[in-house]
């Protein structure tokens, strides 16, 4: 599997390289040197160069790898248009993926919820994020950015009495001019096992 992944991260460098698409930094947004290009992707500098990605310095030939590139492959001039941000279920052909999105992207965080509400500062700052929109709902609520222009809007339900723990991943209203649906689920997936990473 790990060498499919390979494959497909190369492939996709291949369709992008040596021929750049026109005003590509413009539109990832990245800062341009020569033909890499560098922004922050999933909390780390992320740089795209013919021979590779990079995550914080390391080679990426897995997940994050594919979805960089297909976020490059997918540069458009549209700016990120956060709210009304988006169910999962209210993106496009997103039925096959719902029932791995629910699992993977936020029950994964249900019982760190006290925790992440404990390290939310730290989060934000890692993620490029802010506070969610006055209004958004749940105890506590923040939007992270994984990729420059998609953001995603988590909003946390701490347990009660009558109520388990509970988390619900919001997408920014535009996300789908960036990357498919299906990446799009992988995206909601690896950010929130970046936030379980930064639980200190």
């Amino acid at each position: 599997m790990t060498d499919n992944y390979a494959r497909i991260v190369r492939e996709n460098l291949e369709k992008l390289y040596p021929d750049l698409p026109p005003g590509l930094a413009r539109n990832l947004p990245a800062e341009q040197m020569e033909n890499r290009f560098r922004f922050d992707a999933f909390g780390e500098t992320c740089e795209i160069q013919p021979g590779g990605i990079f995550l914080g310095g390391e080679r990426q030939d897995g997940v994050f790898g594919i979805l960089i590139s297909l976020y490059a492959l997918h540069a458009n001039p549209e700016a990120c248009v956060q709210e009304p941000f988006k169910g999962f279920k209210d993106l496009p052909n997103s039925m096959p993926y719902a029932g791995a999105f629910v699992t993977h992207t936020q029950q994964i965080l249900t019982p760190y919820v006290e925790r992440i509400e404990s390290n939310q500062n730290r989060i934000i700052k890692q993620l490029k994020g802010l506070q969610a929109p006055a209004g958004t709902g749940g105890d506590f609520s923040f939007v992270v950015f994984p990729l420059p222009k998609i953001a995603l809007c988590y909003i946390f339900y701490e347990a009660d009495d009558d109520f388990p723990a509970s988390v619900t991943c919001l997408y920014s209203n535009n996300a789908a001019q960036f990357l498919t649906t299906d990446a799009l689920a992988d995206v909601g997936e690896y950010t929130s096992k970046k936030i379980l990473d930064l639980l200190s």
